[in-house]
């Protein structure tokens, strides 16, 4: 793996539970700025990718990957869970809420599993997503665009 020329990104592994807490949220978060260039500063500049039937690799295709993602995606809202972790790895569980075009209101449900490289940028993302159609009723992320409120039930609380 090629050292990021950027300073590290804490928290570090080995992560310990409340760091790997820490670092979920932090992903979260960057996640729902829905902010391609942004999203992409956390993984190495060679950090390789499965999502859905789709391989990302390095930096310019995760961008490239954002920037549709977000187009179809409308008003995208997003919570990530802790599952489990160990050293320099960490599984999450997620949802997250958008709608197409056309007004078709979705969830997507999916767990994800992460590697780090020693200065904290992530160097591979494994994730496996599957879309529930719902209607607008159901929803229930209901925050304003953008990061989610610390006082938001997490997908436990929800029952999800």
């Amino acid at each position: 793996m090629n050292i990021p020329a950027e300073a590290p990104r804490p928290p570090l592994p080995p992560f310990s539970r409340e760091t790997a807490v820490q670092k979920v949220r932090l992903a979260e978060d960057a996640w729902n700025s829905r902010d391609p260039q942004r999203v992409a500063l956390a993984y190495t500049p060679d950090s390789r990718w499965r999502n859905r039937a789709e391989f990302p690799r390095g930096r310019a295709e995760i961008v490239q990957f954002l920037q549709r993602k977000w187009e179809r995606e409308l008003d995208y809202r997003l919570i990530k869970e802790l599952w489990a972790n160990d050293r320099d790895r960490i599984a999450v569980r997620f949802a997250y809420e958008w709608h197409d075009a056309a007004g078709q209101w979705y969830r997507a449900y999916g767990n994800e599993n992460w590697q780090f490289d020693a200065h904290g940028f992530m160097a591979e993302r494994h994730a496996s997503i599957n879309d529930l159609p719902i209607a607008e009723a159901d929803r229930k992320f209901h925050w304003p665009l953008g990061r989610r409120p610390d006082d938001h039930a997490s997908l436990s609380d929800l029952g999800l």
